[in-house]
């Protein structure tokens, strides 16, 4: 991967879009109910399948990630029923907030902000709740930049047999960067959406749907019309979607797939932890305080605290005015106190080696908003 741009866009979505992206999006419009649609849809499906490593159903949804969240609530609870939300941060909690608009009994297992779950700890708590439904977690939490250990969560959650709860999985900033086996660590749904890892514009939620996922959607009786999963999988299976689909990001994501087929998994995977690695390693070379712990960095999204003088908004500021670098600022509890430095989809190492050395200038020029 070869690029120059003014711009270094380093927020964790949307992300820069390859030059054969942006060319594909640009395409002319086609029906969305013809034969050409038809192989745009099915080409699309396929090629997120071996992403997802799952034999089970591929449904798209043209949202956002928020929307592909909702529609994993909604499709899998009745009212009334309790589930468990695993939250290490700001995205954990908005899994908690969509299940109590659908009326549900919502037990929060909150972790420290920084920290990843413990696999043990939900484990616990499903023993205290045998009546649990569904739990609910986020593989990669961007708002601190965590990723928590999927498998040992599946496998805790696996261990109850035949009362073990349904898995659900927000896996939006990781899924195309880190690799996420749905199948064998026992997820039963996963959703992304298309402006992450996939290098594509905003617009499309991608819902990987397990058997045990059918069952649960069969009797929930949450009302939902869009978001509707057994809808939605009739009409794909004809090729085509229920509502009128955004055909442009649908051509975006085609390319992006032939991308990342190209330079094969394993090979995105690896650069995606290299350059996480060197984004840590360089920012703690320079002397900042990471919010994440080594152990449970992610690969996609790095949170360092603020250089001791500078305000949230003239770090923010100046790295953007002065170097071309567009940073995320802190969510929730951490807003103002940290900078978050994203580094998935399209980005190589030559983007980074930029962050770093606008990162140490500022330094070397110290705060001046005082």
């Amino acid at each position: 991967m070869e690029r120059s741009e003014e711009i270094n866009l380093r927020i964790p979505g949307p992300t820069p879009l390859p030059p054969l992206v942006r060319q594909a999006t640009s395409q002319q419009m086609i029906n969305h109910r013809g034969l050409e649609f038809q192989s745009l849809l099915r080409e699309v499906t396929n090629g997120l399948r071996p992403v997802f490593q799952t034999t089970g159903d591929i449904l798209l949804f043209s949202a956002s990630g928020t929307g592909g969240m909702e529609a994993c609530v909604a499709n899998t609870v009745s009212p009334g029923d309790k589930v468990i939300v695993v939250s290490i941060g700001a995205f954990g909690d908005r899994f908690a907030q969509i299940a109590e608009v659908y009326r549900c009994q919502v037990v929060r297992l909150s972790f420290p902000w920084g920290q990843a779950a413990d696999p043990e700890a939900i484990l616990r708590e499903l023993r205290s709740h045998p009546d649990c439904r569904v739990v609910f977690v986020t593989h990669n939490e961007t708002s601190t930049g965590i990723t928590n250990d999927l498998q040992a969560i599946g496998t805790a959650v696996r261990s109850l047999g035949e009362k073990a709860p349904l898995l659900v999985v927000d896996a939006i900033s990781s899924l195309g960067a880190i690799e996420l086996p749905m199948d064998e660590w026992g997820c039963d749904l996963v959703l992304t959406a298309s402006q992450k890892a996939w290098m594509s514009p905003p617009g499309l939620a991608m819902i990987g749907v397990g058997p045990r996922a059918w069952a649960y959607a069969a009797r929930a009786t949450s009302p939902r019309l869009y978001f509707d999963f057994a809808t939605t999988q009739r009409i794909a299976q004809e090729g085509y979607t229920p509502f009128t689909p955004a055909v442009s990001i649908l051509y975006g994501l085609r390319a992006a797939l032939k991308m990342m087929a190209q330079e094969g998994l394993p090979n995105v995977y690896a650069r995606h932890h290299h350059l996480g690695r060197k984004m840590r390693q360089g920012l703690c070379g320079l002397g900042f305080k990471l919010v994440a712990n080594d152990a449970h960095a992610s690969d996609t999204v790095t949170a360092a605290y603020l250089p001791a003088g500078y305000s949230s908004s003239e770090w923010l500021e100046r790295m953007s005015r002065d170097h071309g670098i567009i940073l995320g600022d802190g969510q929730g509890s951490l807003k103002g106190k940290i900078f978050r430095v994203a580094h998935l989809g399209y980005v190589t190492d030559e983007d980074i080696d930029h962050v770093l050395a606008a990162a140490e200038a500022l330094l070397r020029e110290g705060p001046k908003n005082r």
